[in-house]
């Protein structure tokens, strides 16, 4: 975090500061050349507008039925088709004896693959079919919606269950369907826009949309690299006023490359798999001071359970667990790292993450901080 005389005076030195982020930026690892998903958040869904207008079916010459859209459509029979009925271009014709009434199915498909159904009641005598009763109906799927949900992202329309969803430029290494998940997934931090189908498979009616998904990733890091745990909102470890003694304590600010404050190399925990420490390195200097959740044991923490430095060690205060969720839990007092709304206050440990995402937390490496 800003200001104290020593920063002060390197800002007035350009060169010299210049040369001291050069250092560090050689003595820390290059970015990660893959990701580590840990969640997802979705705009909604923009629907593709069905471009073949108004449907229609009118008797023709007294043995076929001619098949009508105000926009531009081309047509095909959806099954099961009855026995004997066959559709050129937009001409229904039967060929067989007379049979029971029955219902055929249309699809119209626009020219984005959007896709509505004519449902046609009709009466077939000696090779020619007619019109019945009732008139001719449309099936389409009026809606198609997304909602983001514990960092995945779920599909609906307000139609019978049973849609398929498909969803076409989907980053590589995102499960799809009816809930998009990150789990396991590899897909590269960002925002990306996405295209998805849905479609009904009773009738055959098919919706496109599109939207815009966000997939919040942590670069994979080894242990011992450089970089700093950041939320989804850019904010990171980073050391008060870059305080260097134990006690000094960790605030929520802007992860840089160019601010020290934000730089920690990442160590390896030793009380459960994939337990992990974080020592203040500023400008890839280690300094023997790890962040801490003391548990309220330390005088000059101003918040229980406050995030502070104290000097490495094995003991379970200073080792994380990054859970399934996204957050960080503390070995020793159970609580996963609070943020708070307001950028400069201290972290502290909590029974549960903010209900606005930012206690979801994932290792950036130093290379891929912003500048």
């Amino acid at each position: 975090m800003h200001f104290n005389l020593k920063r002060a005076v390197g800002v007035m030195a350009i060169p010299l500061l210049g040369s001291a982020l050069a250092v560090g930026a050689t003595a820390l690892p290059a970015h990660a050349a893959t990701w580590q998903d840990t969640g997802l958040s979705a705009s909604a869904v923009t629907l593709i507008p069905f471009g073949g207008g108004v449907l229609g079916a009118a008797n023709g010459t007294g043995t076929d039925i001619v098949l009508s859209a105000t926009g531009t459509a081309t047509w095909s029979l959806h099954g099961p088709v009855p026995a004997g009925v066959i559709l050129t271009g937009t001409t229904l014709t039967y060929l067989g004896a007379p049979a029971a009434s029955t219902v055929v199915f249309v699809d119209a498909t626009d020219t984005n693959g959007n896709v509505e159904v004519l449902q046609i009641p009709v009466t077939r005598t000696s090779g020619a079919i007619q019109l019945g009763s009732p008139p001719p109906s449309t099936a389409n799927l009026t809606t198609l919606a997304d909602t983001t949900t514990d960092r995945t992202v779920t599909f609906s329309t307000a139609s019978v269950d049973g849609i398929s969803f498909v969803e076409s430029s989907l980053p590589a290494g995102l499960v799809g369907g009816p809930t998009l998940t990150y789990v396991g997934g590899t897909a590269a931090a960002g925002t990306h826009v996405v295209d998805v189908t849905a479609t009904d498979p009773i009738n055959g009616a098919v919706q496109k949309g599109t939207f815009s998904l966000s997939v919040f990733a942590s670069d994979v890091y080894t242990i011992g690299s450089g970089g700093d745990e950041v939320n989804p909102f850019g904010l990171g470890f980073d050391v008060y006023r870059q305080h260097q003694y134990a006690g000094a304590i960790i605030v929520g600010w802007t992860a840089t490359r160019a601010d020290p404050a934000t730089h920690f190399f990442i160590l390896s925990g030793t009380y459960y798999t994939g337990a992990v420490k974080f020592e203040y390195a500023p400008d890839g200097a280690g300094t023997g001071l790890c962040v801490t959740d003391p548990g309220g044991s330390w005088k000059s923490d101003p918040l229980p359970d406050g995030l502070i430095l104290t000097k490495c060690d094995t003991g379970p205060w200073q080792q994380f667990v990054p859970e399934p969720n996204g957050t960080l839990r503390d070995v020793a007092t159970g609580l996963v790292v609070k943020p708070s709304t307001t950028a400069g206050a201290q972290l502290r440990g909590a029974t549960g993450p903010v209900s606005w995402g930012g206690s979801v937390y994932g290792w950036t490496n130093f290379a891929n901080l912003p500048a």
